[in-house]
């Protein structure tokens, strides 16, 4: 049975109630905060009520979270998130992490991603996705380069990491 869930190195599937250590350690690594629009740490409580409460209906909620594991050891190594569905423009944003240094360059993301693409392009039949990248994430440029996201614009001055700002690429990749 083939999946658009599944690849060679990679499975994505949904949140489960089993996943909440490792969404507690992301939602909580200030690191993190700079690329996302966190400021304040999530609790325990928090994060379980949110995937006790998950809509896995990317039309019913607008986004989708989805667990990225190895598709041979099964280990989390990270999440996809699609945020701002709109269905009237058909497009998503897409996000993703791969969280350890050591799960980084083994080309989880880029499977990971292809996966999203599929399924956004030919199940849901959508038009583009988007992402926005810190000039300074050279991975993530490259990954979405590598993929044939088009860099469309540049939104200046958008992110503040300490003293200093940073720009925001905006990719697009449409169908």
């Amino acid at each position: 049975m083939q999946s658009f869930f599944n690849s060679k190195n990679t499975n994505l599937r949904p949140v489960e109630p089993s996943d909440i250590d490792h969404l507690y350690l992301w939602e909580n690594d200030t690191n993190l905060w700079e690329v996302g629009q966190t400021t304040i740490p999530f609790s325990r409580f928090t994060l379980e009520q949110y995937v006790n409460t998950i809509q896995d209906d990317i039309f019913v909620a607008q986004q989708l979270r989805l667990i990225i594991e190895d598709s041979h050891t099964m280990e989390i190594v990270g999440a996809v998130d699609l945020y701002d569905f709109d269905p009237r423009h058909s497009r998503v944003g897409v996000g993703i992490l791969i969280y350890a240094a050591k799960d980084r360059n083994k080309g989880y993301a880029l499977e990971a991603l292809v996966a999203v693409e599929k399924y956004v392009f030919h199940f849901l039949g959508l038009h583009q996705l988007y992402a926005t990248v810190a000039e300074d994430n050279t991975p993530s440029i490259n990954l979405f380069t590598k993929l044939d996201y088009n860099h469309t614009s540049t939104k200046k001055d958008w992110t503040r990491k300490g003293d200093q700002w940073f720009d925001q690429l905006l990719f697009q990749k449409i169908n």
